[in-house]
């Protein structure tokens, strides 16, 4: 441990702020939901816990998170590994059952691959031609690739597709070449393409690789109205909620939908739709607010980071939260199809909201230990 005065000095508390205005958020959202106070005061000490992991974070040098990142990430692929052997929840095997809590493997391992991916970067940081070839991107792509791949056929599309973001961002950062991102896109609008062909001629084919239940999500999501009591329920609930919210909302203490059940899972995966009703516009358009400002304040942080270690964990922690606001907001009005990517900080769950705060206590450290002293 070597947190000093110093550090305490040079810590972000813009951030430390904007957690706390967070989880006033996601207190009256699921307070709001059909879940009610219960769940929303479990929340609370979720967050209590969150805030003392943050804390514990901070009294480490982050280069320590260097020096473990391979055993970090190996252990991650064991639990990984390890829950295939679990009884599935809601036809996923995604979870640890702990008696008292859910773990979800995936969670932490988002961080597990952000610093085994940036130590990977990082000693090639100073090398002109790291990204020059092709081929010298597939190590990287293979360390997100694997546990990418084991989440999916969990199956847990929506938390495999935040691992693309955070691949995306580290790249970017990394300085991979515009004709390596054309023939990534191409490979892309290959695989796109390749399905259309097998819906169009061999059923049978791409209902192997594509589950009835994940093609009904891009269906009804196109047109919910198609069966607006059925497959199409919850997202044109989530809209009339919305909607219904106006511009200063129906207020903490008026009966809605979402506290009457109207809009599912509104404690978790739907709480924007539950806060902009209650709060309307003003509220969810503060919120956002709140998560546009914590996602520059990281962005100055991996800018001001003192190595490029530091700066590619915070740019991949940047694209991870950045992808999972953009999805789950724009799930909730029909922007995006509906996944299972839970609100960062705002919706409910332990393994998420505490993980979170480990890999915001990551990116503090690398923000307060910014400065080379003369004598390290």
């Amino acid at each position: 441990m070597d947190l000093e005065k110093r550090h305490l000095k040079t810590i972000d508390w813009t951030i430390i702020l904007i957690l706390a205005g967070l989880g006033i958020f996601s207190y009256l959202g699921i307070s709001g939901s059909a879940a009610g106070v219960d769940k929303a005061h479990q929340q609370v000490l979720w967050y209590v816990i969150g805030f003392i992991v943050l804390g514990v974070t901070l009294l480490f040098d982050y280069r320590l998170f260097h020096n473990m990142a391979y055993v970090l990430y190996a252990l991650g692929l064991i639990l990984l590994i390890g829950v295939f052997q679990t009884k599935p929840i809601n036809n996923t095997t995604s979870w640890y059952n702990l008696g008292i809590i859910l773990f979800q493997p995936s969670e932490p391992m988002k961080l597990f691959t952000i610093i085994t991916v940036a130590r990977f970067l990082s000693k090639r940081a100073n090398d002109p031609d790291r990204f020059y070839y092709f081929y010298k991107l597939i190590p990287v792509m293979a360390l997100v690739g694997v546990p990418l791949l084991l989440i999916l056929v969990q199956p847990d599309l929506g938390t495999a597709m935040v691992y693309t973001g955070m691949l995306a961002t580290m790249l970017i950062v990394g300085g991979i070449r515009m004709k390596h991102v054309l023939y990534m896109g191409g490979l892309v609008g290959s695989f796109f393409g390749a399905m259309t062909l097998l819906y169009q001629y061999k059923h049978d084919i791409f209902f192997k690789i594509i589950k009835p239940y994940q093609w009904d999500r891009i269906v009804f999501w196109m047109n919910p109205d198609l069966e607006p009591m059925g497959r199409g329920f919850q997202l044109k609930q989530a809209l009339i909620a919305i909607g219904s919210g106006q511009l200063f909302g129906k207020g903490l203490d008026t009966p809605t939908q979402a506290s009457f059940g109207w809009v599912p899972v509104g404690e978790s995966d739907f709480i924007f739709t539950v806060i902009a009703e209650k709060l309307g516009f003003v509220g969810a358009g503060l919120l956002m607010i709140l998560f546009f400002v914590l996602i520059y304040r990281m962005i100055r942080i991996a800018m001001e980071a003192k190595d490029p270690f530091g700066s590619y964990v915070v740019a991949g922690v940047v694209g991870m939260l950045t992808f999972q606001i953009f999805e789950n907001i724009g799930m909730t009005i029909q922007l995006m199809p509906i996944t299972g990517i839970p609100l960062p900080f705002i919706s409910y769950g332990g393994s998420s909201l505490v993980t979170n705060f480990l890999i915001i206590g990551v990116v503090l450290n690398i923000g307060m230990r910014k400065d080379k002293l003369r004598f390290d």
